[in-house]
């Protein structure tokens, strides 16, 4: 069963985060840190416009899928 995360654009001035999309993980096995860096390299290259855009992207907790 697939795992969905939500992705988050962070404003560091007003410390909201605005949820930007979804992630899925689809792994059958979880791999702990690793493979949240994973997702995190994977949500910064498809929402990301910028560097300066990917650093402030972040993903959330797990969802029901």
């Amino acid at each position: 069963m697939a795992k969905v995360f939500t992705v988050y654009r962070v404003d560091y001035l007003t410390k909201m985060k605005v949820p930007i999309g979804t992630v899925t993980e689809r792994r059958e096995k979880p791999r702990g840190y690793a493979n949240s860096l994973g997702l995190v390299k994977l949500a910064r290259k498809i929402y990301g416009t910028s560097t300066e855009d990917q650093l402030k992207i972040i993903i959330g907790e797990q969802q029901r899928a």
